[in-house]
């Protein structure tokens, strides 16, 4: 079903009986050639595994079938299903009517595929849950090679900025510490029915184990970047000691022993230095945590 555009979009809703819903963020892109540039960018093969989130009519879903890779595709809404499992099907294509924020993919792919490699997620992804998207597949899977995502431009961008940059911020570091990031390309806002108020961009991240290595604890460390940006604004001394109701000089004395400013802020600080801090911070607060348990 390579078809694409406006005519076909409406006739597609119609024929269906379908409407666009504002609370599950459906646009829908009309632009086949940039479909085609989404799914070369995605360098796939009849031999990766797609995870497609949001199939919607299936513009994007026809493209990646095409190219032979087997596709797991998460549809929120039930009114697409029919549709969806009319246009497609086959061993290949895989249909999971379900919140994908309340899914375990790891257990999906393996369940749905033998032995699934090289997957990758490919979406145009909803406005309002692009980061828990994000760091669903950041924090909690371990079978995703890369993702390349169609995102607000705002956000793409986020996630691939540098330090001392107003679009820095803890996505950055959160991304940057689990993948390479790539921006690929700017999508403009009218190529949608209907036109969201911003542009899109497309963005690659290629996963990797590189950074995992020298973090201690992982969920703590997701947790130290998050509160180190709680108040863009403040110091990062002011926004530890808002989380950790520590006394300010035992953070001075711990940040100064890591060479670090107190009156710093977080978007200074590249991911190697959070990463040491964050693995400092962690084992102090095991020893006071200790210390406190002997008396």
């Amino acid at each position: 079903m390579k078809k694409s555009g406006i005519a076909h979009t409406k006739d597609m809703l119609n024929r269906h009986a379908l409407r666009v819903k504002k609370q599950y963020g459906q646009n829908f892109l009309l632009d086949q050639n940039i479909l085609d540039k989404i799914v070369k960018t995605a360098a796939i093969t009849p031999a990766t595994t797609v995870i497609e989130i949001g199939p919607g009519l299936g513009a994007l879903t026809g493209a990646l079938l095409e190219t032979g890779a087997t596709v797991i595709a998460y549809e929120i809404d039930g009114d697409f299903i029919p549709l969806l499992k009319e246009h497609f099907a086959g061993p290949t294509f895989h249909l999971i009517h379900d919140d994908v924020l309340k899914r375990d993919l790891d257990a999906d792919l393996t369940t749905l595929v033998l032995d699934p490699k090289d997957v990758v997620v490919v979406a145009n992804l909803p406005y309002y849950i692009t980061t828990p998207i994000l760091m669903q597949c950041l924090e909690e899977t371990t079978r995703i090679d890369r993702m390349v995502v169609m995102m607000q431009l705002e956000v793409a961008k986020r996630v691939s900025a540098s330090t001392n940059t107003k679009a820095y911020n803890a996505l950055s570091l959160a991304v940057q510490y689990r993948a390479i990031t790539r921006f690929a390309f700017k999508v403009p806002r009218q190529v949608f029915m209907p036109a969201p108020h911003v542009d899109s961009g497309v963005v690659t991240l290629e996963f990797t184990d590189i950074h995992r290595q020298a973090v201690v604890d992982e969920p703590f460390f997701f947790t130290f970047i998050k509160q180190a940006f709680a108040q863009r604004r403040k110091t990062l001394l002011n926004n530890l000691q808002a989380w950790l109701l520590l006394d300010k000089g035992i953070l001075i004395e711990w940040l100064e022993s890591q060479g670090v400013s107190p009156q710093i802020r977080a978007e200074a600080l590249e991911l190697k230095t959070m990463i040491n801090l964050a693995n400092f911070f962690y084992k102090q607060l095991e020893k006071t945590s200790g210390d406190n348990d002997d008396t």
